[in-house]
């Protein structure tokens, strides 16, 4: 069986680059957009869109009845979600599936228990997947419950939302004077964030790095990984560059958690693509969440594997078994990947606007994975990401020469981005050394008002 038309439920280098997988496999596509978005550039390339609402997103691309209506207006088989909007609600792949449609990607029930992070928490354990040390389910009422258990974990801790996300809904106690207070602010913010007041408690790990686990599994027993991705260059929770293979893991390592991870999928039935993430210190790996969906950072893992994770998802979600065996999964060379925002590079304020002159590098080892052109309006509604810069090399010092290169070739003219930024984290030698952690990249900007990040 192979999928004949597919909905894309979603915008930009992810709706353009699901656009071609699909079209690689003979698959026709919709493109579903809002009225600012009539001009994107896989609108024109899809064979049929629909225009699904205006501009704010909770009246387009987060309208699940508009999004089902275009599938039936269209007459097409799935849906697929990129990442974002509605690719983690378990509401909307429920809806999907009952209105006969194919969801693309695992389902309601996985979704639904791995976006909230006490369930996922207690599954993982479930399955032997290594957890950072906590509460073991959300905290009740009883503050001296609260203070023992907080004790027994030992200072820092860190109080997460059970519902939360993207570096949202979490708060550090470094005392056991602030923890009671703690607790009910991010409640509070929590129940106003999400929905979901509930919350939990962590061991708060000072200096780790991200490190994250690609899995595909088939839903029908079958389930491999694709190696490691190191994510640790991050500014508010939000990833800045990312790369693969993780610097100073060992295959021994990879194996080892990459074992673990195929068997929770496993356990679990997990179905299509998705993304163990993990705080990593001192050569311990501790799960935090599971992203029930194709990932920003997905080219890294495809250019040292080979693997078209995309294809892939299509491939699954037509019910084939997967045909790629764990011996298959060969790490070759290096990878980096390089997120271009229009952005103030010092400011981090978005910079929407007209791009008068747009210039994408080229040359070995490099890949674009952007929306954007000359003429094209980058509008204020959406995330301020307008591309994906990736490169490959035989090694990472290989790899770091060739972005920089690549970086210094790109130009995005009319509006601001970030790719000063990345030229500088690029020239940093705390980087070039590679390992660091999470925390270093915020370090390294704020030394920058003084002395200069490089």
């Amino acid at each position: 069986m192979m999928l004949e038309k597919v909905v894309i439920a979603n915008r930009g280098e992810i709706a353009l680059r699901i656009l071609r997988a699909c079209h690689a496999l003979g698959i026709k596509t919709v493109a579903v957009h809002s009225t600012v978005d009539r001009n994107l550039k896989h609108v024109a390339m899809a064979d049929e869109s629909v225009c699904i609402g205006p501009a704010p997103s909770a009246q387009s691309y987060l309208d699940i009845p508009a999004i089902i209506a275009a599938a039936e207006v269209t007459d097409a088989q799935a849906i697929h979600p990129g990442y974002g909007f509605l690719s983690e609600n378990a509401d909307f792949a429920e809806r999907v599936e009952k209105s006969g449609f194919i969801f693309i990607g695992p389902t309601a029930d996985v979704i639904r228990m791995m976006g909230d992070k006490v369930e996922a928490i207690r599954a993982m354990k479930a399955a032997g997947v290594p957890c950072v040390p906590g509460s073991g389910g959300p905290l009740g009422e009883d503050g001296d419950e609260n203070h023992r258990i907080a004790k027994e974990i030992g200072y820092p801790v860190i109080i997460k939302a059970a519902g939360g996300g993207g570096g949202r809904g979490m708060r550090v106690v470094h005392t056991d004077a602030a923890l009671l207070n703690a607790i009910v602010t991010t409640q509070s913010e929590a129940k106003a964030a999400f929905g979901n007041g509930q919350v939990y408690m962590e061991k708060f790990l000072e200096n780790p790095r991200h490190i994250e686990i690609q899995v595909l599994a088939d839903g029908q027993g079958q389930a491999i990984h694709l190696g490691e991705r190191d994510c640790s260059m991050q500014r508010r929770h939000q990833k800045v560059v990312e790369e693969a293979p993780a610097p100073g893991i060992t295959d021994a390592q990879r194996e080892q958690i990459g074992r673990v991870c195929v068997e929770a999928c496993l356990r679990i039935g997990y179905r299509g693509a998705g993304t163990f993430e993990f705080l990593y210190e001192d050569g311990a790996f501790y799960f935090i969440e599971m992203n029930t969906r194709i990932q920003v950072e997905h080219p890294v893992t495809e250019w040292v594997t080979g693997i078209d994770l995309v294809r892939e998802q299509l491939l699954i979600a037509a019910g084939q078994k997967l045909s790629i065996q764990q011996s298959d999964v060969i790490i070759r060379g290096h990878a980096i990947e390089c997120r271009v925002n229009a952005e103030d590079p010092d400011t981090f304020m978005p910079c929407p606007g007209l791009i008068n002159h747009f210039h994408a590098p080229g040359g070995p080892g490099v890949r674009v994975d952007s929306h954007i052109y000359e003429g094209y309006r980058v509008p204020p509604n959406y995330d301020s990401m307008i591309g994906k810069l990736i490169v490959h090399g035989v090694d990472r010092a290989q790899a770091i020469a060739r972005m920089r290169v690549a970086l210094g070739e790109m130009i995005v003219d009319g509006i601001k981005t970030n790719l000063p930024l990345q030229q500088r984290i690029m020239a940093d030698r705390g980087f070039q050394l590679g390992g660091m952690n999470i925390h270093y990249l915020e370090k390294r900007l704020k030394e920058q008002q003084t002395s200069g990040l490089g």
